[in-house]
């Protein structure tokens, strides 16, 4: 049951119980355009724990599994927009049971593969007059738009941009002082990220590297300053292409160093000792900073570099923040009208990068944009 445009609007939250999540629900809490939440996760009790935590007066919760399509659907029958934090494995699933629902549906990502998939349910989106907004967190999502206003700043429509290249990193100051494993977002994709095969593109063809591959040392001003990066699998490659037809393209993810080891002891372990570090791990604290950089180089030279700087918020940590806020400002723009595509879209084919960083810019974020012309 879709609200008419410039109505509050009800919200259902998806893996309501995890890292990201309480994020998503503080902010819409917060938000006059929402009338109502239901928080829905396959542990009804970290659901509801959410709900009593962030969700002021407008949240509810209820336990589900993903997975059952009509049964997710069923919830979903007073809903407007679904925004999917669970694992990115049940995305597809997700986007079934809003067509069945009559809602509209939202993600953080679907780590380069799944997304290719989903784009293909954009027809039948369409024709069910309803958007899905493909990786709308910081992640993909806030470098999608970034990339979007260096190619529009480089004056072009991404005809003659040579590449677009993403570096993201996050430091927990906490973490480095009481050691316990505190990943930036679920730990399971965080590892599939790791042991993934990396995808770049390279004159103009979509190709595969080894894991961990080096990405060298880049410097993200303050407060993490320079610092090693390595490539990982991303969803924002399964789209620069064709929104950009850039020549080039690549993500590089920045991990203190301290995380990364644990992370790589971790790779290749079998399920059980994975879920068991997953139950261990802490939330990211309240102290973590999240810095995202994109630049664009033009075949002329030309380059601009856009900086985004997220910072706690909320009494929330930058790096959930940097995730959480994007896809509850576009929550905001849908419900006052000012997203009105239907299809299943990228955030760069649908969105207004101003507008977005307006809203982001009231949550902890800054943005700063260099020009320039030659070297790096």
């Amino acid at each position: 049951m879709q609200a008419r445009l410039g109505e509050q609007v009800a919200v259902a939250v998806l893996g309501a119980g995890g890292t990201i999540a309480p994020g998503i629900v503080r902010d819409l809490a917060e938000s006059a355009e929402v009338r109502e939440m239901l928080l829905l996760d396959l542990d009804g009790e970290r659901a509801a724990a959410v709900a009593a935590e962030h969700g002021g007066e407008k949240a509810t919760s209820a336990p589900v599994d993903a997975r059952e399509v009509d049964a997710l659907a069923r919830r979903l029958a007073d809903v407007d927009v679904l925004v999917n934090t669970a694992a990115y494995r049940v995305n597809l699933d997700a986007m079934r049971s809003c067509l069945a629902a009559g809602c509209h549906y939202f993600d953080l990502g679907g780590l380069y593969r799944m997304t290719r998939r989903q784009l293909e349910l954009g027809h039948t989106f369409e024709r069910e007059g309803l958007l899905a907004l493909l990786g709308i967190g910081s992640s993909p999502g806030k470098t999608n738009l970034m990339a979007a206003q260096a190619v529009e700043r480089l004056g072009g429509d991404g005809s003659d941009i040579r590449s677009i290249d993403i570096v993201a990193g996050g430091r927990d100051p906490v973490a480095v002082q009481d050691g316990q494993l505190r990943p930036p977002y679920a730990l399971q994709t965080l590892l599939d990220e790791l042991t993934l095969s990396p995808i770049v593109v390279r004159d103009g063809r979509a190709i595969e590297i080894e894991p961990l591959s080096a990405g060298g040392v880049v410097d993200f001003g303050e407060p993490i300053g320079r610092a090693d990066t390595i490539y990982t699998l991303h969803s924002e490659l399964a789209t620069f292409g064709a929104s950009f037809a850039c020549r080039s393209a690549s993500f590089r993810l920045s991990l203190a160093s301290a995380l990364l080891a644990r992370l790589r002891d971790l790779a290749g372990t079998p399920a059980d000792t994975v879920e068991a570090a997953a139950r261990d791990a802490v939330p990211p604290s309240p102290e973590t900073v999240s810095v995202h950089l994109v630049k664009a180089v033009a075949e002329s030279g030309e380059w601009v570099k856009v900086r985004a700087v997220t910072r706690p918020f909320f009494g929330l940590g930058g790096s959930i923040v940097s995730t959480a806020a994007p896809a509850a400002a576009c929550v905001r723009l849908l419900a006052r009208g000012s997203l009105s595509a239907v299809g299943a879209f990228p955030p760069e084919r649908c969105l207004k990068p101003s507008e977005v960083f307006s809203e982001l810019e009231a949550r902890g974020c800054t943005f700063e944009v260099l020009t320039g012309a030659g070297g790096r």
